[in-house]
């Protein structure tokens, strides 16, 4: 164990090879559905994720995602317990929990770093990796100011070397935001922004077929009709949705296949061309499909798919996670024509908004989205003395960078 695990070990209250006393909770322990296993006592927990019994764990960790204030699915254990098998694999990251009267009520993975950016800067930070769109963590609802106060504390007392605590890819906005900027302030902490996107959002109380005819010019609509009557002479299309596990293995093997024809697969960039990434996409698509998590759209030409997108589904939310089209038939634009398609989720009353996920300024998804999520990373003191001296001088230094450069 290094010398790092060895600081952030020392906090656990668990016991057991597993990190659990007991795999068992019983029906008494639960509160508002979602009970913490027994051994996990009321307080803050940090462990390498290798060494918690997830199995155990599993259903407590879902049960918080579920009412979680801030939705994200990629920290869901679904998709976080494979993204950690096959980019983790010697357990350096941590996962820290909140226990609150016999309540999970929050969980974050963490990890930390000698580097920021290529500069020799020690720091920790909320861990993420390049098939994850969002950082903020589960934290149950009312629980947010508790969850920072703990955390932030937590950071204080641990890992002497890092300068400032780094949180990746969290939403501006909402309860989670509010309780940071709250308990900062409170505290008197630094808190620098020193980055920012805002990346299209798929949010209106619109029609679909409203909202295509405001999204679009007729002009462009004209355009995508002409597009697929053309495209519809080579043969049977059909658009194929689906939010169950029916022959979820067929439809991943296709997507892969899909993917890997076009630029990525050229680039060695498309997700069979790394076997982490293949077990990641496979493992977290066959998991959502089965738990109703997932809405699978599928544009088919003579039954063969040329045009595929993968979305979870969170809470009242949505994440466009994956998308792939064939290349080969770019002048028909299948990619738009499956968002287009893709616009009936406005029309489903279970769905409130879906996040892109994707690149500010994208190509495609900017000119049909039309509503944005405004998506920061922050950094935040810990520390005392010149520990939280020199950390506060570096973010300050990042948020001058980033203003530069916007």
């Amino acid at each position: 164990m290094t010398r790092a695990h060895r600081e952030m070990v020392r906090d656990r209250r668990v016991v057991g090879p597993m990190g659990l006393a007991d795999p068992v909770a019983t029906a008494d322990r639960a509160h508002d559905g979602v009970a913490a296993p027994v051994g996990l006592r009321d307080g803050f927990h940090a462990l390498p994720w290798n060494r918690l019994d997830l199995a155990t764990l599993q259903p407590y960790w879902q049960r918080l995602a579920d009412c979680a204030s801030t939705p994200n699915p990629f920290f869901e254990p679904w998709y976080l317990r494979p993204a950690l098998e096959a980019f983790d694999p010697g357990g350096s990251v941590m996962l820290l929990l909140l226990v609150a009267d016999a309540k999970l009520v929050g969980l974050v993975p963490h990890h930390q770093a000698n580097s920021y950016h290529a500069r020799s800067i020690p720091n920790c930070a909320i861990w993420m990796h390049h098939n994850a769109f969002l950082g903020s963590p589960l934290v149950g609802a009312g629980h947010e100011a508790d969850f920072w106060s703990n955390y932030l504390a937590w950071c204080d007392r641990t890992g002497a070397r890092m300068l400032f605590l780094h949180l990746p890819q969290q939403p501006k906005y909402g309860e989670l935001a509010a309780a940071l900027d709250k308990v900062c302030k409170d505290q008197q902490r630094s808190l620098r922004t020193v980055m920012e996107q805002r990346r299209a959002l798929l949010s209106s109380d619109l029609t679909a077929a409203r909202y295509r005819e405001e999204a679009l010019t007729a002009k462009k609509r004209k355009e995508l009709r002409r597009q697929y009557k053309r495209l519809g002479e080579l043969g049977a299309l059909e658009l194929v949705r689906s939010r169950d596990g029916a022959q979820v293995d067929r439809w991943i093997a296709d997507f892969l296949a899909l993917e890997a024809r076009g630029w990525k697969g050229n680039e060695s960039s498309a997700l069979s061309s790394n076997p982490e990434t293949e077990h990641l996409f496979r493992s977290a698509i066959e998991s959502a499909a089965q738990m109703g998590r997932l809405e699978r759209l599928s544009l088919t030409l003579e039954g063969r798919p040329i045009a595929m997108l993968a979305t979870f589904l969170a809470g009242r939310g949505a994440f466009s996670f994956k998308t792939a089209y064939d290349e080969d038939l770019a002048r028909f634009s299948p990619g738009v024509q499956l968002q287009l398609a893709n616009l009936d989720l406005l029309d489903d009353p279970a769905i409130d908004w879906c996040d892109s996920c994707a690149a500010q300024d994208h190509a495609m998804i900017d000119h049909i989205w039309r509503e944005r999520r405004e998506i920061v990373w922050q950094s935040v003191a810990i520390g005392r003395g010149p520990r939280r001296w020199v950390g506060e001088a570096w973010m300050k230094l990042e948020e001058w960078r980033w203003s530069r450069r916007k």
